[in-house]
């Protein structure tokens, strides 16, 4: 599991960035209703700007911030006090301050943060308190099929009787191949609304051929 204090495990921000557009896919794909997708990815979140949103429905949320300068993120648990915020950010660079500082992010609150820039790799503030929850919102940045294959079969296919979601195919949109029908339905056999996906995917900024 990682956590904000071992931040050195996660990816570089160009391979997140990667990893997080799949993952908003994949969430596409299992649900296609946006009301109950955990994971959502805006390409065009303002100039130069693009955002990756996990939302549980329950109160936690993670926003990552992807810039030229690099990448931010902030993460919020309801069950954690949250610290000063004064101190997790500090060193935090300029081009992410508007971000941490300003809305949404004030207003969803913060109980870590950290940040990466080509320069210094990823770095955070002042961390008192080790136990800050984070790696319950970060573990599935691992880069690991199995991870969200596991993740998803739980949370998507609980109480359904879906076909189980399968590590090889999660490993296929990891690597960004084009969405085919057959990949998707290889995800989810109940799928049918093909322009919805499609518009998904488009929005989203990932590859397909569903034609």
């Amino acid at each position: 599991m990682l956590s904000s204090t071992h931040y050195a495990a996660l990816p570089t921000a160009p391979a997140l960035q990667h990893l997080c557009q799949a993952l908003a896919a994949l969430d596409a794909i299992n649900s296609p209703d946006p009301e109950y997708r955990y994971y959502t990815y805006d390409p065009l979140w303002d100039i130069q700007e693009q955002l990756f949103e996990l939302n549980d429905g329950e109160g936690d949320q993670l926003l990552v911030l992807f810039r030229p300068e690099g990448c931010c993120i902030n993460g919020f648990l309801a069950g954690y006090d949250q610290p000063e915020k004064a101190q997790v950010t500090r060193g935090l660079p300029e081009a992410f301050e508007e971000f941490m500082f300003g809305e949404p992010v004030s207003s969803i609150g913060t109980t870590f943060c950290l940040w990466y820039t080509p320069a210094h790799g990823w770095q955070t503030g002042l961390i008192e308190d080790e136990d800050d929850g984070s790696d319950e919102l970060l573990f599935i940045f691992d880069g690991q099929p199995e991870t969200y294959a596991d993740w998803a079969n739980e949370y998507y296919l609980e109480d359904t009787d879906r076909d189980p979601i399968e590590p090889e195919d999660v490993a296929r949109i990891y690597r960004h191949e084009p969405l085919t029908k057959a990949t998707a339905l290889a995800l989810n056999n109940e799928l049918t609304d093909w322009p919805q996906l499609a518009a998904d995917l488009q929005e989203i900024g990932y590859p397909y051929e569903l034609s």
